[in-house]
């Protein structure tokens, strides 16, 4: 049918191609050099982690902590590290900051393929689930919003991997959860090194490192509903060459119920190949090279239409008619080029190249008759005629029904390159490590869209016009960003300061070309124009207080304007405080944090997935203040000789106000805001807990999280039933059995008391979370 999309299939075929070749080439290398050697230090072993899976091992006794994702018991192995943005859980608990680190043991516990899911249990992270697989993350830091992770700075092995971060930052992709083999989540002051959005924090994605012996895993796993994953991995490592090749494959039929029957689910493709070289273990200087090449196909049968009020209390799982051939094609491939170079053990220099080209096409229902979708789902009663031609139940007129090719293409490249020195004088009792980082950054993102036009007809969507390429939305926007950064951590005995400074220098353009420019021949082409330079310093001090620390911090925070805004806009910033306290002993931790984010002027932006035009611009929201508290509790206690119980809780409180007054026309806030009014998409409490009882061979694993009631418009007092998505919660269980030393059986139940719950009112109409989900899966370790 028409809209299918373009898929750039020569590019990513070749790559997806050239991954095994090239793995085979290095396989062979491999081979020959001969068996692994260990290689010298380049740094402190204490404060160094690698991003490579670890050997399977015995589980640990309740005083000591889980290793982190791909922890290395070789010092061969610590290449790179300067591209996390926290490191290990040890790391973690250093800084003077919130950090937090979700590792492999602890993603094989819970088992899931929903970014959002894994998430839950961070502290001070928002999530607004959108179609129950997590398969476009919404993602919000300490009150940024949540709106496509557009606010918050979003890494893979740390580097930029939003499809176009400065020009077009919402994150119609993200890289792949079911295959990640760590999280890092950093938030305030101690993200100063990471940007360039700074107001929340960052988030880095950690693939499958390569393994210092040959290794493999293989997982599958099936359930209801047809759904299907299976991942597989295998790598090794010799004295000077390592290599891996990872894929993911998953599918699932939906678990929506299409009027006339058709397709709801999704099906993806994902392909990541490594190779590495380094010197020789008695060289002078220390050098490394990684390439990394990745690419990602996904199809899903998805839709922006939801249901009314009463329809979703009556059949939650229904989807109209109208919604037949809404469908969204993506393609995603990525190339990454890491070097080390470390002369001596004071001094490290780490480089990164990359760049991602991410292409897309949501093809989808905008209108019926005239109206907006998202008008005729909240006011039914004024929409009954448009309201009978979405469900199929009433003919309509040839062209009544509008679908948007919402065709669009993105790239992302840089390099970046990470300075590290000891300056700390031996003896003095004095540590002073200093970090010196530059990234030069490009990225596009470009629009040529157009609407076609169906009639309802018997309860099918028949096609009666095509529109002309390039005639709804016609244009390309482009960034160009060069960003440099210092921090400086001195620890003079129980005193840690960490102070630190980035600049951002971003010029920003949009060229319009017209409805009626499908050839961009430029007759009508409109240019907009913005560049600014913000300077964004921060300060954290942390002071250990026996088994914990105690610490402060301040810094500025910055997001980035879009180009060509209609509305003359500013640079989101605000000036952003938190103090806590962290305490850990043995396998047992704890943590308060509170903080307090004080804006100058909050950006709102028009997307369609928000319920607006889509059409990028962006809209200021003047002073608000957001404040919150955050608690994390993790310990392990003993039953008996056989049985560990470990516990995890994390809570956090916020909300948010604004602090002028104003008229709009930013979806979320319109038509007014008043002084006051509360921010839509915050919940005020966020809960989650984990449990899990864990014996030689068996554990069972309990993973419950309660979000509480939130606005989707902004106001004060208690929102309107449309302008309100209740609270809810969900419990999943996982039960694993090793059936031998490297064969693992496991049974998981997603929401297991089926709770049916409103994930999103935006944007248009009700939809739900994933209903209740058995899965089955296998696990090889060779």
């Amino acid at each position: 049918m028409h809209g299918d999309f373009p898929r750039p299939a020569p590019r990513c075929a070749s790559l997806r191609s050239a991954i095994p070749a090239f793995l085979l080439s290095a396989l062979l290398a491999s081979s020959a050099v001969g068996q692994s050697a260990e290689k010298p230090p380049v740094a402190d072993p204490a404060t160094r982690q690698s991003t490579s899976p670890t050997e399977p091992e015995a589980e640990p006794p309740p005083e000591t902590p889980a290793p982190a994702a791909g922890t290395a018991t070789s010092a061969s192995l610590r290449l790179f590290d300067a591209l996390l943005v926290v490191g290990d859980s040890d790391a973690a608990r250093r800084l003077p900051g919130s950090a937090h680190v979700i590792n492999q043991e602890q993603l094989d516990r819970q088992g899931y393929g929903d970014l959002h899911r894994i998430l839950a249990q961070v502290p001070g992270v928002i999530v607004q689930e959108e179609d129950g697989f997590g398969l476009r993350p919404n993602i919000g830091l300490r009150g940024t919003g949540v709106e496509r992770s557009q606010k918050i700075t979003l890494l893979e092995d740390g580097v930029l991997i939003a499809p176009a971060p400065y020009s077009a930052p919402a994150a119609y992709y993200s890289p792949t959860a079911g295959r990640l083999s760590g999280v890092e989540v950093r938030k305030g002051s101690s993200s100063i090194r990471q940007g360039p959005f700074t107001n929340g924090g960052a988030l880095n994605l950690l693939s499958t490192g390569i393994p210092e012996r040959l290794r493999a895993r293989v997982s599958i796993e099936a359930g209801e509903d047809q759904a299907r994953r299976a991942r597989g991995w295998v790598g090794g490592a010799s004295e000077r060459v390592g290599w891996l090749f990872e894929t993911y494959q998953a599918e699932h039929g939906g678990f929506k119920d299409l009027d006339g029957g058709g397709d709801t689910g999704f099906e993806l493709e994902d392909y990541l190949g490594k190779v590495r070289f380094t010197s020789r273990p008695d060289a002078r200087r220390h050098q490394a090279l990684e390439l990394k090449l990745g690419a990602t196909d996904q199809h899903g049968d998805e839709t922006y239409l939801g249901l009314t009020r009463r329809d979703f209390d009556l059949t939650p799982y229904r989807r109209y008619a109208a919604s037949q051939g809404d469908v969204i094609d993506a393609d995603h491939e990525q190339i990454q080029l890491n070097h080390l170079y470390a002369p001596s053990a004071r001094f490290e220099l780490t480089t990164a190249v990359y760049r991602n080209d991410f292409a897309r096409n949501w093809y989808k229902l905008d209108r019926v008759a005239g109206a907006a979708i998202a008008d005729v789902l909240e006011r039914p009663e004024a929409f009954a005629a448009e309201l009978s031609v979405l469900r199929g139940e009433q003919d309509s007129a040839p062209g009544a029904l509008l679908a948007r090719n919402n065709r669009r293409e993105y790239y992302g490249r840089g390099v970046q390159t990470i300075a590290r020195l000891d300056l700390g004088a031996a003896g003095s009792g004095v540590r002073h490590d200093l970090e010196l980082g530059l990234r030069w950054h490009e990225d596009e993102e470009d629009r040529f869209q157009e609407d076609d036009r169906y009639q309802m007809l018997g309860g099918r969507r028949v096609l009666t016009a095509l529109g002309q390429p390039g005639s709804q939305d016609n244009r390309v926007a482009e960034a160009q960003a060069f960003s440099v950064f210092a921090q400086d951590v001195l620890t003079i005995g129980r005193f840690t300061l960490t102070p630190g400074v980035r600049v951002e220098s971003i010029d920003l353009r949009r060229n319009d070309f017209g409805r009626s420019d499908p050839g961009r021949a430029g007759g009508g082409l409109v240019v907009r124009d913005n560049s600014l330079t913000e300077v964004i310093p921060g300060l954290g001090v942390d002071y250990q207080v026996g088994q914990g620390s105690v610490f402060l911090g301040v810094h500025r925070g910055f997001a980035p304007p879009a180009p060509g805004s209609v509305e003359e806009v500013e640079a989101e910033s605000s000036v952003n405080y938190e103090a806590g306290y962290r305490w850990a002993k043995g396998a047992a931790r704890a943590e308060v944090i509170g903080f307090f984010n004080d804006y100058d002027n909050l950006l709102g932006t028009d997307t369609l997935s928000s319920g607006g035009g889509g059409t990028g611009d962006q809209f200021n929201g003047g002073e608000v203040e957001v404040r919150g508290l955050e608690a994390a509790l993790a310990f392990e206690r003993r039953l008996g000789a056989r049985y560990s119980l470990p516990v995890r809780l994390a809570y956090t409180f916020s909300e948010g106000e604004f602090g002028t007054s104003f008229l709009t026309a930013f979806e979320d806030w319109a038509p007014e805001v008043r002084r006051g009014d509360d921010l839509p998409y915050l919940p005020q409490h966020h809960l989650h807990a984990a449990l899990s009882l864990r014996a030689s061979r068996w554990a069972a694993h309990v993973d419950a999280t309660w979000v509480d009631e939130m606005r989707t418009s902004a106001g004060s007092g208690a929102p309107l039933e449309t302008e309100r998505i209740p609270s809810h919660g969900k419990l999943d269980f996982r039960l694993e059995r090793d059936v031998s030393e490297r064969f693992t059986l496991s049974v998981q139940a997603l929401n297991v008391t089926d709770e049916v719950y409103v994930a999103a009112r935006r944007p248009a109409g009700l939809r739900p979370g994933l209903p209740r989900s058995l899965v089955v899966g296998l696990r090889f370790d060779f």
